[in-house]
């Protein structure tokens, strides 16, 4: 369930990103581009970013812990941009997906991402009590 909500809560704001054209994040839908089209992209890159940083980025942050003691933690900004900008890359092969500008835009974009993931996250994932009456 909370992977569910994980890939909702990304797809959510992505869309939030890409309503901001300074940022240079476009969403290009399936076709015919209708709102159910819209949604089930959004839905699909939002799954597709869940798992790269899940798989990817879990791995990125490992090898960098160094980095993250040299930086005291800004190294994850840019570790963000690159798991945003990859989910691009690997996205941009078909007809659909998220297509990002600069490099520097784009770790705007995540961070803003992770805001508001970590904001819709804490209010819409469940808790480990919740779990444990199971």
């Amino acid at each position: 369930m909370r992977f569910v909500v994980r890939v909702a809560v990304n797809a959510f704001a992505i869309w939030i990103v890409t309503l901001i054209p300074a940022l240079q994040v476009r969403l290009i839908p399936f076709a015919p581009g209708e709102w159910l089209q819209v949604a089930l992209t959004l839905l699909l890159v939002g799954l597709i970013f869940a798992l790269v940083n899940g798989i990817i980025g879990t791995i990125v942050k490992v090898v960098a812990i160094p980095l993250y003691i040299l930086t005291l933690g800004l190294i994850s900004l840019v570790i963000n941009g690159f798991l945003l900008w990859l989910t691009a890359i690997i996205t941009e092969n078909w007809d659909w997906g998220l297509r990002t500008g600069e490099f520097w835009l784009t770790v705007v974009a995540a961070l803003l991402i992770g805001i508001i993931n970590a904001i819709l996250g804490g209010l819409f994932r469940p808790s480990r009590d919740d779990r444990s009456h199971r």
